[in-house]
């Protein structure tokens, strides 16, 4: 049984860009020269970093695929060096045995080798070495290592077997060993083992077992040693829905002054009244204040431009009012103006011309008549609206909130989203990039950036864009760094199925030391819909890379990406997802192998929904959206039900635009 060997350059500048690392694609071609002893399972990159390198090593142990574990890189005393820190304290069984024959190994080729700091050890049934990042200590290293079985009989013994015939085989070669010293083993070119490291990298023959950790090709290696069947596995829809949901968390409070922008956060924190609404006695209809004991007859007209409001008016007058108006202290009701007549007016030249001078009563008014009591809509201390509640555009919540007069409030902050799309073959058609002029362009218009910003805008979610990328692995990791830095969430479109050229997962893997949740899902439109976390600054950040093609990129928006904002935002859980109804099919709907979301348009009818196909459904079509204000789920066609929903029948529509009549 082969040993399955991960492998892990430590270099700022690798990580940076990988075509300059050596030492781990030098491992790769001597571990392939040995007969058939070793497996490779997967090769990372990762800066000069303690937590990081402790986090690659800790994710491809844990995922049990790894027997052997060789780091490469940040062993010395340079000032970023600091793998044996980042390692040491992960293991359980320490090697000084290795370490010390390593050393003296090195110092019989070079005296520099002193300067090495290199540990080595067992981390439960995996060992675990570390090598100096040059390829003439990583040769040197490697002779010793493998050099009559070493490395072997230390696996089978850490393995479980009992090292009788790594035993008998280093006797046998012993007594062919020369006085001068081991016998060196071959370390061959890439160029005469390729078609042997192809085989144990991807030959369907072995199925090789590939590290939870990072599953991507290694997009520096040639095309033809990249998978040619994905390794990701298929999920089913509800089992990604809910990795989504899993991995992504509520952000944290922030207070925000009262404005419009509050529409689409959700409260934070309970809001009570700090005040009586109304705060004073006030009128609830238009007229005028009037004393209890006022007896019907003629009054002369007090208003606001001739009399303080908070004065108390003489005997012989009214105070005139507005509906909402606060009443003067010495009135207690007010009479309407249609209980009263007009006797006369002044004259006179100047602003107040043709105002009320003097009117009659026609009615006694009792106490608070016509009158709204201090309170009498919200008490001091009241809960006003809860917590967790959100603040909707129709206008209630956010008029609520006015009402009782806060200025301020506690929410959950809204997460901001970076978009971007990948492909040299995109153009933006807002000039920057734009496509070459003339009609021998056979380039494609950025469709999904301009989609996936216009309806997140809509929801009231801060956007940035971060333009088309180029199919190159710095373009994508300087792109990716950006959006890490300036959003909470990102969103790629394009780059996530097997062409030479979709470099998303491998720069997430790879790269940027991200965790795959699923990279396939069982769903039409979207087969290859990626899902990815990964720390940065001390907050995890999430990545959804949505396929290229327009209707699967938006489909999956409103299927996937949704729930997480709402969730990221503080929703309540039930609300997350975008509500479905059940409607009435007016055109069939076929089916496929995989669950399948079918663009429709909904209508309101007295007899119920009812909903109608956008036509041909093709994931490149987006004119199939256009329009559509719902997703029909069509179930996945079965041996007993293949043919297509039918005319007439009822079906469960996610609604995700307003419904029409």
């Amino acid at each position: 049984m082969p040993y399955k060997v991960a492998l892990l350059t430590v270099s700022d500048t690798a990580a940076a860009d990988a075509k300059v690392d050596r030492s781990g694609p030098l491992l790769q071609d001597i571990l392939a020269g040995q007969p058939s002893d070793f497996i490779i399972t997967g090769a990372s990159i990762v800066p000069d970093d303690k937590d990081q390198i402790s986090k690659a090593v800790k994710d491809w142990i844990t995922g049990g695929d790894v027997d052997w574990m060789i780091t490469t890189g940040g062993t010395g005393f340079g000032v970023r060096d600091c793998t044996p820190e980042a390692i040491a304290p992960l293991i359980e069984r320490p090697a000084p045995g290795l370490v010390h024959a390593m050393m003296s190994y090195s110092l019989i080729k070079t005296p520099l080798a002193a300067l090495a700091r290199p540990v080595a050890g067992t981390i439960g049934k995996t060992l675990i070495v570390t090598l100096p990042g040059s390829t003439k200590a990583v040769k040197e290293n490697m002779e010793l290592l493998l050099t009559n079985g070493l490395a072997t009989h230390a696996l089978d013994l850490i393995t479980g077997g009992s090292g009788r015939e790594v035993h008998a085989a280093m006797g046998a070669g012993h007594a062919s060993t020369s006085s001068s010293g081991p016998t060196t083993a071959p370390v061959h070119s890439h160029t005469d083992h390729q078609h042997h490291h192809h085989h144990h990298h991807h030959g369907h023959e072995h199925h090789t077992p590939i590290p939870k950790s990072v599953l991507s090709h290694d997009p520096t290696q040639p095309v033809s040693l990249r998978h040619r069947e994905s390794p990701y596995p298929l999920l089913d829809l509800q089992d990604a829905i809910d990795l989504v949901l899993k991995h992504s968390s509520r952000l944290d409070m922030v207070e925000k002054a009262f404005s419009s922008a509050l529409v689409g956060h959700v409260l934070a924190e309970d809001v009570y009244a700090p005040q009586d609404v109304p705060n004073t006695r006030t009128t609830n209809v238009d007229g005028y204040a009037v004393r209890t004991s006022d007896e019907p007859g003629i009054y002369k007209v007090l208003s606001p431009l001739t009399h303080p409001r908070s004065q108390s008016i003489p005997d012989g007058f009214v105070y005139r009012v507005n509906t909402g108006s606060p009443l003067p202290p010495n009135t207690q009701a007010v009479i309407m103006v249609e209980d009263t007549k007009l006797v006369s007016t002044v004259i006179s030249d100047g602003d107040d011309d043709g105002e009320e001078l003097e009117i009659e009563t026609l009615a006694k008014m009792d106490a608070g008549e016509n009158t709204r009591a201090p309170g009498s809509d919200v008490k001091k201390g009241a809960l006003a609206l809860e917590k967790g509640l959100i603040l909707g555009s129709g206008g209630g919540e956010i008029g609520t909130i006015a009402f009782v007069g806060r200025k301020k409030v506690h929410v959950y902050r809204k997460p901001v989203v970076a978009i971007l799309s990948t492909g040299n073959e995109l153009a933006d058609i807002t000039g920057s990039g734009a496509a070459p002029d003339g009609e021998d362009w056979t380039g494609i218009w950025d469709t999904n950036r301009p989609s996936l910003q216009a309806v997140l805008e809509g929801m009231g979610y801060e956007v940035v864009d971060l333009g088309v990328v180029n199919d190159d692995i710095k373009s994508h990791v300087d792109a990716l760094i950006h959006g890490l830095q300036s959003a909470d969430v990102i969103l790629t479109t394009g780059g996530t199925s097997m062409g030479s050229t979709d470099l998303l997962k491998p720069v997430i893997e790879r790269y940027l030391n991200g965790t795959i949740h699923f990279g396939r899902v069982k769903v039409k439109p979207g087969k290859p819909t990626t899902f990815a976390t990964m720390q940065y600054d001390g907050k995890t950040k999430s990545i959804f890379a949505l396929p290229g093609n327009p209707a699967s990129a938006l489909v999956c928006f409103y299927i996937f990406v949704v729930p997480a904002l709402r969730t990221m935002g503080g929703w309540p859980e039930n609300r997350v997802r975008l509500p479905s109804v059940t409607v009435t099919l007016q055109d069939p709907c076929p089916r496929d192998p995989r669950p399948e979301y079918h663009r429709v348009h909904v209508r309101a009818t007295p007899e119920g929904l009812i909903a109608y196909s956008t036509g041909g459904q093709r994931s490149s079509r987006v004119a199939s959206l256009s329009g559509a204000n719902g997703l029909v789920y069509v179930p996945p066609a079965t041996k007993e039900e293949r043919g297509p929903l039918a005319k007439g029948s009822k079906a469960q529509a996610v609604i995700i635009g307003e419904l029409e009549n």
